[in-house]
């Protein structure tokens, strides 16, 4: 059984890289839903605000914003090389 080079899988994206994906994920979004629910949430106490608000941001970034800055990030680094 031979493996080549190119099938290789590509080194994962060093800490700094991967923060740098993350934030570009979470902020974007929580700005976007604070935007929209903040007004409709606003006399709620904190507590309950920042529970709504981490109850859609965390699961919109973990499995579809996050994977899709990985994916996107190998595309580039493959270019690159």
């Amino acid at each position: 059984m031979s493996t080549s080079m190119n099938t290789a899988a590509p080194a994962a994206p060093s800490v700094h890289r991967r923060a740098l994906i993350t934030w570009l994920a979470i902020y974007p979004t929580v700005t976007l839903v604070l935007g929209l629910l903040g007004p409709v949430t606003a006399q709620l106490p904190l507590f309950l605000r920042t529970l709504i608000l981490t109850a859609i941001v965390v699961p919109i970034a973990a499995y579809v914003l996050i994977p899709a800055l990985m994916k996107a990030n190998a595309a580039l680094t493959r270019r690159r090389r």
